[in-house]
């Protein structure tokens, strides 16, 4: 289990952490969230000792994280640490003898991994050679050549067409699957509360909001109102009548309303059908996205 305390880090006067902390179990899959700046990527950065916090712990199963640890450990980073002119699979195979692996032992995972992530066929094709698509899951293999234990992406999702990020997505559930703890960053919060039990919320080096995704969206105070109105007249009248609205939206079609989850819509739907005519009507908990905004807001 990977566990981080109370990290503090300033670079000169800008504070990068405070306070942050994070949980990941062995065969558990984190969303570790925040806006641009909020301090994700260097927490990460810390784990591999490429930063140094200036107080806090990190610890991988009870124990301080060392070099031998380390070698167990996969990074992706967010920009990319690949050798532009070395081919794919010697490419990988190199940083699998960097781990330990046997000769052989890294020319096998070389294959196993290009072919899993759909890029058998390019094996032999310097790393620049291939679109950027195709380096991210270059870049993801490299982190999984070793069959790590603890996993760590930063935004690994970025830039990748949807038949990627669904190769992708499935190579993630299926580590976690196998045990290993993985821990990833992103923009893309559909993705996240789609493969994601858990997640940390990030702001300002601080942790804004943690925990079991379905949870945080039962406990949340705002809830999703979506509607479909014929009405005679402006309907943004009619919305402006609804109690407690945080934020509205407009697709063309439908009406996306976030409100207070305490809000009474009885009321409101009666004089919605007074006015003219409900066609859709769906009240559901908050997304992940709605929870972000109003967490970094």
């Amino acid at each position: 289990m990977l566990k981080v305390q109370d990290l503090h880090k300033n670079f000169g006067d800008i504070v990068a952490l405070d306070g942050c902390g994070l949980t990941v179990p062995r065969g558990g899959m984190l969303g570790f969230l925040g806006p641009n700046g909020a301090g994700k990527t260097t927490t990460m950065r810390a784990l591999f000792g490429l930063v140094r916090p200036d107080s806090g712990t990190i610890t991988w199963d009870g124990e301080p994280i060392g070099h031998r640890e380390r070698l167990r450990f996969g990074y992706m980073p967010e920009e990319r640490g690949l050798y532009p002119k070395m081919k794919a699979h010697d490419q990988l195979a190199y940083l699998g003898r960097l781990h330990g692996q046997s000769k052989i032992q890294a020319s096998e995972a070389a294959d196993y991994w290009l072919d899993r992530l759909g890029l058998a066929e390019r094996s032999t094709d310097p790393i620049e050679a291939l679109s950027h698509g195709n380096q991210q899951r270059v870049q993801l293999a490299a982190a999984l050549i070793h069959d790590p234990d603890l996993l760590v992406l930063d935004e690994p999702f970025a830039g990748l067409d949807p038949i990627a990020v669904e190769t992708m997505s499935e190579a993630l559930r299926e580590q976690a699957a196998k045990g290993k703890a993985v821990v990833f960053s992103s923009h893309q919060l559909d993705l996240v509360e789609d493969l994601c039990e858990d997640v940390v919320i990030i702001n300002e080096g601080r942790v804004v909001v943690e925990g079991r995704v379905t949870s945080l969206k039962d406990a949340a105070p705002i809830r999703h109102l979506e509607l479909e109105l014929e009405v005679e007249g402006d309907a943004d009248e009619l919305l402006a009548t609804l109690d407690g609205v945080r934020a509205t939206s407009f697709d063309g079609r439908r009406h996306t309303v976030l409100i207070d989850a305490d809000s009474d819509l009885r009321g409101f739907l009666a004089r919605a059908q007074d006015a003219g005519r409900l066609r859709h009507f769906s009240y559901t908990t908050p997304s992940l996205t709605d929870l972000f905004r109003e967490a970094v807001q």
